[in-house]
């Protein structure tokens, strides 16, 4: 298994990954993928015949084009900490992949690229997540706040790891 840069013509698998991930990762048109992509640094884990078997996509904040209220709820956690911060939009495995660490795998090719102070990301707590929830912290992240979006049916916990 090999962590490298996402290339376009890994889109197919890597639309399936985050197809097979809903409801853990927001559900998307292959348009809004390509397009979250295109925003991002994209890391996937790939096999040793070179198939995508999950990604990561990781976002520099402040990018307005990107219409999300968690990296506005970044943007101002960052504003009002004074720390850098990167933000993961979505990590997806396909369901084969799973069980074999390429989520922390992934996570951890991550923490090496980015230069800034932390590394955001929000987990759902509606519907439940709490496998990714117990993911998350076993990789050293801290909760630093939560949003409701829909009450009843949609919310998330926000995660931070320090960089540095």
């Amino acid at each position: 298994m090999s962590i490298r840069l996402y290339r376009p013509s890994d889109f197919s698998r890597v639309f399936a990954a985050n197809e097979a991930s809903v409801p853990g990762v927001g559900k998307e048109s292959e348009a809004n993928l390509a397009q979250w992509i295109e925003l991002s640094t994209c890391l996937v884990a790939a096999d040793a015949e070179d198939e995508v078997l999950g990604f990561i996509t990781v976002m520099e904040i402040g990018q307005p084009s990107y219409d999300s209220p968690n990296m506005r709820w970044f943007e101002t956690y960052a504003a009002e900490s004074g720390k850098s911060l990167v933000y993961v939009d979505r990590i997806a495995l396909l369901p084969e992949a799973r069980g074999q660490r390429l989520g922390e795998a992934l996570y951890k090719e991550a923490f090496q690229r980015f230069e800034a102070d932390e590394i955001g990301c929000e987990v759902n707590t509606l519907p439940p997540n709490p496998g990714s929830h117990r993911f998350h912290e076993r990789l050293g992240f801290k909760p630093v706040g939560d949003a409701t979006y829909k009450p009843g049916e949609k919310a998330v916990r926000f995660y931070t790891r320090s960089l540095v």
